[in-house]
Parts: structure tokens; C-alpha cells; sequence
């Protein structure tokens, strides 16, 4: 391994599975099927629906699973005596594979204190990834749950570390941290998650809860953090940004060291976001703490 040069290869987005899914995986499941020259088309919004709610997955393996199933309960109706054409869209997928499987959380969301957009990249390519904290009296103790990486831990404890030294400057009664414990969140538990570019969103869901400001729930943020407040520059910002404008978030704020990777990014990736470069601190909470 040592003697080799490791290539890595990231999931495919969005649009590569859909390309994919238009060439070469409906082709396949309408001949596999005995649909083949047959009036069913499957349109692009069909395709949208299926890798947003019914599958998630780095590959297109699964979804091609999902086509397949349509595709047989066509042909049963088909071997039935059905004539009739089949046009699969968003509005009718559920009619073959039932209610969605997953859900977007950003939906149901408003601006509260101690809930945070992050940004994150797995496996699957990128997520968008919400961070919790709720506070309780006690002795200043800091608990951690959502299965994390030591990293994100550590991440914690920079963004607790912070926000200590820098209270005159945030109106924090130092009090606080010792008076009351604290309980951070990541939900999606089953998930493992870590890396650095969540401090940014862990200190704005700490400052929210120790200030009591709500967080504005349409920005997202990643970016990793110094003990002094510093934003360092992240990777994976193309699979963050398709999963941001995914989930209906068009507002991100990114390390103003990763500036420029934005150059080279497609058009279509960037087109109706506003992106803003940060690299401290500060200026991520001015812009997301709503007054009091």
C-alpha cells in the first residue's frame, strides 16, 4: 500500500444518479421487466423523489431496486390486460412504493434557541445535520450523545472553552457554565458522525442556549473551529452546498479560506444560493442570532 498511489473516489450526487438512472438503470429494469417499447416513462422528478425520500446510498444500487419494483407492479398489471400508458412522476410514486421512507427534517423546523444547521459529509455524500443543546441546573457538567467521533467531542469541548473565556463579549453571566450542565445532541443516532466541521455549528448552538437568542433555522454553517474563535477551512463544500439546496436552504455560510473552492464548482451547483465567507467566529453569530 505504501508503494501506491490511493485514488478516492466520492458518492455520486444527485444529478449523477439521475443520469445514471436515465441511461442506463430504466433501460435495463423496462427490458428486464418486459416493458421495453411499451408506453411508461419515468420522468426526472420521479427520479428526484426516489433518492431524496425512498433511498440513500453512495451508489445507485438501491435505486435501481426501487425502479425495479415499480416496474413489476407495471407488469403485472400489464400481464392483466392493462393498456393503458404509465407516466411516473413525484405525485404517483408512492402509488407503487408506498409513503416516503425518509423525511425532511428542514420542513418543520422554525427559529429556536439551542437548535443549529450544520452541514455535514458521510458516506451517502452530504447531509444536512442539526446540532441540539439544552441546559438543566447542575454542577457544569457537558454530556455528548448522537454517536460521535472523538473529534466532534473535542469539538465540544473547544466550543465550551470559548465561549467560557469570551462571556463579557457574548453578555454570558460566567455563572452559568458552572450553575447549570449541559446536553448536546445530534439526532440521526444510528449515524456515526465526525470530523472538525462542526465546530462552527456547535459553538452557535451553545451560544444560542447560554444567551437564550434563537438561531435562524434557514442558514446553515459548517466550518472547524480554534480555541480562539478562528474558522479554519473544511472539505467536501460540493457535497454540503447539493445538500443544502436539497433540503430548501439556500443561505450558507462557509470558512472564507474555501473561497476558492467555489470557483470551481458547476454553475447549477451555485445557482440561487448566497453564500457567505466567514473566519471568525463572531461573524457566523452576528449573522445567525436573531435579537432578543
Amino acid at each position: 500500500r505504501d508503494r501506491m498511489e490511493v485514488i478516492e473516489y466520492s458518492s455520486y450526487l444527485e444529478y449523477d444518479k439521475i443520469e445514471i438512472a436515465k441511461h442506463y438503470l430504466i433501460p435495463k429494469e423496462l427490458d428486464a421487466n418486459g416493458l421495453k417499447g411499451l408506453k411508461v416513462k419515468m420522468q426526472k422528478s420521479a427520479l428526484e423523489e426516489l433518492i431524496r425520500y425512498y433511498v440513500r446510498e453512495a451508489g445507485v444500487r438501491n435505486l435501481q431496486r426501487k425502479i425495479g419494483s415499480i416496474f413489476r407492479k407495471i407488469a403485472k398489471e400489464v400481464a392483466s390486460g392493462s393498456t393503458k400508458s404509465y407516466n411516473i412522476t413525484a405525485d404517483n410514486v408512492k402509488d407503487y412504493l408506498g409513503q416516503r421512507k425518509m423525511i425532511s427534517e428542514i420542513a418543520n423546523r422554525k427559529p429556536e434557541i439551542g437548535i443549529t444547521t450544520g452541514l455535514a459529509w458521510t458516506q451517502y455524500g452530504g447531509e444536512i445535520m442539526f446540532c441540539e443543546a439544552i441546559r438543566m441546573p447542575g454542577k457544569g457538567a457537558v454530556v455528548i450523545t448522537g454517536l460521535l467521533g472523538e473529534v466532534m467531542k473535542e469539538s465540544a469541548k473547544i466550543a465550551v472553552s470559548y465561549l467560557k473565556s469570551n462571556h463579557t463579549k457574548y453578555n454570558i453571566d460566567p455563572k452559568d457554565f458552572e450553575s447549570y450542565d449541559i446536553h448536546i445532541h445530534f439526532p440521526s443516532g444510528a449515524v456515526p458522525k465526525d470530523g472538525p466541521s462542526a465546530g462552527v455549528t456547535l459553538t452557535t448552538t451553545l451560544a444560542s442556549l447560554f444567551t437564550q437568542q434563537q438561531v435562524k433555522h434557514n442558514v446553515a454553517m459548517t466550518g472547524e473551529m480554534t480555541l480562539l474563535g478562528k474558522v479554519l477551512p473544511i472539505g467536501g463544500i460540493k457535497e454540503k452546498l447539493l445538500a443544502a439546496k436539497r433540503a430548501g436552504i439556500f443561505s450558507v455560510l462557509l470558512p472564507l479560506e474555501n473561497k476558492e473552492d467555489i470557483s470551481e464548482l458547476e454553475a447549477d451547483i451555485l445557482d440561487g444560493m448566497e453564500l457567505s465567507y466567514v473566519d471568525e467566529v463572531t461573524q457566523v453569530l452576528e449573522k445567525v442570532l436573531l435579537p432578543e
